[in-house]
């Protein structure tokens, strides 16, 4: 094999080298990871890391799929540095863009594209990930991951990736912001004097110590949000469909009746789901307090928005801060209207309501973390196919193969979870040694990732086309 990495695609008779979707293995480089960044030998030009073996024990073997520069990887909505710059140092085709793309322009974009970054304004519809012929993996650099039909990514090998951590604490610390200064009606007094209006009230402005705050969906947000009100003297009671162990001395209630009721702040972290839609209605809100505050930092189809204006508009509810919306406008720009949905102007009539553009994780720590975390994982995944962390497939992962192994390859097969195709895949590799193997199965799709010694290039070959000959195969990838 050439010093490249390289990948081949069997047609007809031949073997034709290029980059492939399915089936890909390569020579690996000596460089290694020195916590997360790649450490390597490139010239000052910035051409690839060099590529040739060593004979060094133990030191890991980087498997790469194809030739690094072959891997073209579109970023979109301004992912963060920390992100570009671990996939540019792979050596990789990074185009990175500011903003999300219409559907019909990144259709056209993705076409050749093995790796896509998006966060939470692009939507990846089952129409877009069709196009996408030579996609394997999508790094959802965010929380959510509704935006991702991620059903459909599964059923055609797509591995899709998110950040559930990194921003937690930006968003926690958003929302002790927001119920200070709703507590406090800290945004009326900015406008009325950014008008030129001077208006000194203490009516209806409270202390936030010794108020009870209600928070449905005790998570990596929620129990960090426990935290920080409790410091502050808060007392914390929390929902949550699971049995959670509670932080500091908060407490679970049985319902989200009961939580609604004795709540003074009620804040709502929980996903975008069938059973969470308007779960906060007009019912829910008339069950709060009379002069309590409704916050929403989770997902816009959380809360009811015709309830709550009403709420507002009756006195029933003091005040409100809402940072996600049913829908949202693609870019920024005045785009803030009736033509976003028929409740937006009205929102924006509000007294004492605080109304923020999806910010809950825009920090620069945030933004920096989870670029690290996405790129890590998507490096992992491309390089080595783990799949550890992932939210679409199972979560499959082996100890990494070493440069004193040098005759190895590992084997990925994606299929669907049916009876029998275990067994015809190990009748398939029975011919080799198989070192280590491990399965998982989520739903209808299974992950399969084998390492097999003492193989040639005209063995890996072979495998190929009798893994791709497989009824029940959706991807073969073998790493080299």
């Amino acid at each position: 094999m050439p010093a490249s990495a390289i990948s081949f695609q069997h047609k007809g008779a031949s073997l034709q080298r290029e980059v492939s979707r399915s089936m890909s293995f390569s020579t690996s480089p000596n460089d290694t990871f020195h916590g997360r960044r790649l450490s390597t030998n490139n010239s000052a030009e910035g051409t690839s890391p060099s590529l040739r073996r060593t004979g060094t024990q133990g030191t890991p073997k980087q498997l790469k799929p194809f030739r690094e520069q072959d891997i073209k990887i579109l970023l979109l909505e301004n992912v963060n540095q920390t992100g570009r710059d671990i996939l540019t140092g792979q050596g990789y085709q990074v185009e990175a863009l500011k903003s999300s793309l219409p559907e019909d322009q990144l259709i056209e974009k993705i076409k050749d594209v093995h790796v896509l970054g998006i966060r939470s304004k692009t939507k990846l519809t089952a129409r877009v990930l069709e196009a996408a012929k030579n996609l394997i993996v999508v790094g959802c650099f965010c929380i959510g991951t509704n935006q991702v039909d991620l059903k459909y990514a599964a059923q055609h090998g797509i591995c899709v990736f998110n950040s559930p951590f990194s921003n937690s604490r930006s968003v926690a610390e958003l929302i002790i912001c927001e119920i200070i200064s709703l507590a406090r009606q800290i945004t009326d007094r900015s406008n009325e004097m950014h008008r030129g209006t001077w208006n000194k009230v203490s009516a209806k402005c409270w202390e936030i110590r010794g108020k009870t705050l209600g928070i449905i969906g005790y998570g990596h947000i929620g129990s960090q949000l426990s935290v920080l009100a409790e410091s502050m003297g808060m007392d914390v009671i929390y929902y949550d469909v699971l049995n959670l162990m509670a932080m500091g001395t908060s407490r679970q209630v049985p319902t989200l009746k009961a939580l609604l009721e004795r709540a003074d702040f009620v804040s709502c972290h929980v996903p975008e789901l069938p059973e969470t839609m308007n779960m906060i209605g007009a019912e829910e809100l008339d069950s709060m307090k009379t002069g309590a505050y409704l916050i929403n930092a989770s997902r816009g189809s959380v809360v009811d928005i015709p309830a709550l204006i009403h709420a507002s508009r009756t006195g029933k509810i003091g005040g409100a801060a809402l940072d996600v919306y049913p829908s949202e406008p693609a870019g920024n720009g005045d785009y803030f209207t009736n033509d976003l949905g028929p409740w937006a102007e009205d929102l924006r009539s509000l007294k004492n309501i605080i109304l923020t553009p999806h910010i809950g994780g825009s920090t620069e720590e945030a933004q920096s973390a989870i670029g690290i975390e996405v790129a890590d994982a998507l490096v992992r995944y491309v390089n080595e196919g783990v799949t550890t962390g992932a939210v679409n497939m199972p979560e499959v992962t082996l100890r990494s193969l070493t440069m004193d192994e040098p005759n190895h390859a590992r084997v990925v097969f994606i299929h669907q979870n049916v009876p029998g195709v275990l067994r015809r895949v190990n009748e398939i590799l029975g011919d080799h040694n198989v070192d280590k193997q491990m399965s998982d199965s989520r739903g209808d799709v299974a992950y399969l990732m084998a390492d097999i010694s003492n193989v040639k290039e005209k063995d890996i070959a072979e495998l190929y086309r009798e893994l791709e000959g497989l009824k029940d195969k959706i991807v073969t990838r073998i790493l080299y």
